[in-house]
């Protein structure tokens, strides 16, 4: 696996399409031999089912490709389309999902497979120092493959969970927790609070048994527990009080119940069983 960590080239980007192809996989494997009525079982997300969330993978997966390959097109045809949403009172994602929960499963599942094939393609040929357009700030290609990847390991889990599989945590969780760090800032600013100035030292237990390390070594506020419940609170798949982690000093400990790995306001979490408050 590659280090999110290092500056983008065009081998980090190979890796983290590799990487993200990998965890599509993965989540390919739980749906693929699904009967109809495995399609409609509910999620932990309120309102979605296990097609929703799939159709949302599908949506995204489709804007992003839209973006890497034609981003003038991607500006016009973002902005005329949620305008319209918006201005009917209705949510873009919301729109998305329930539109592709709402094909027959195969048809779904076969847009999703060929719809993440062309977003591999397209971004493989972005410029490394380009920036793409965007719901939130313009991001290069190895920043928008490491969202894709985080979103869909988020969503993975939440057809896990709704399925009672189990899956075995990797190193590609590493993706997601650099995601979950970078994002502290804008955790805190997006519930109407200055960034913190203070820096924090996060140290992970990796699946491996490896010591993944973010921000100085002496920091006063520090994050530390496993890999896996870091990502699961960052992507507000578990509650904070469901989870391993320990935080020490104020900025810490006022960040992880705030804590958002993905852009958009702030998100419902989950309560102390799994489903959505």
């Amino acid at each position: 696996m590659t280090d999110p960590t290092v500056p983008g080239t065009s081998s980090v980007l190979t890796g983290l399409l590799a990487d993200l192809r990998a965890e599509s996989e993965v989540l390919d494997g739980l749906v693929a031999g699904l009967e109809p009525d495995g399609w409609a079982v509910d999620t932990p997300a309120q309102g979605w089912t296990v097609a929703h969330q799939i159709a949302h993978l599908a949506w995204t997966d489709d804007w992003s490709e839209l973006a890497a390959r034609d981003p003038e097109a991607f500006v016009t045809e973002s902005g005329r389309i949620f305008g319209e949403l918006l201005a009917a009172g209705a949510d873009p994602v919301e729109e998305g999902a329930a539109h592709g929960a709402a094909e027959e499963p195969a048809a779904l599942l076969a847009r999703w497979r060929a719809g993440r094939e062309r977003l591999a393609t397209a971004l493989a040929a972005v410029p490394a120092d380009a920036r793409l357009p965007w719901m939130g700030p313009p991001m290069k290609a190895a920043s928008m493959a490491t969202a894709r990847l985080m979103e869909t390991w988020a969503h993975g889990q939440d057809v896990a969970d709704a399925l009672g599989a189990v899956r075995e945590p990797t190193a590609r969780l590493r993706h997601v927790a650099h995601l979950g760090v970078r994002t502290m800032g804008f955790a805190f600013t997006v519930h109407g609070r200055p960034a913190p100035e203070s820096p924090v030292r996060v140290e992970l237990a990796a699946p491996d048994g490896e010591l993944w390390s973010w921000g100085p070594a002496d920091a006063a506020n520090r994050v530390s527990g496993p890999a896996l419940d870091f990502c699961l609170l960052v992507t507000q798949r578990r509650h904070r009080d469901d989870l391993a982690l320990t935080a020490v000093g104020e900025v810490a400990t006022d960040w992880l119940p705030i804590a958002q790995a993905f852009a958009g306001p702030p998100g419902k979490g989950r309560d102390t069983t799994g489903s959505s408050l």
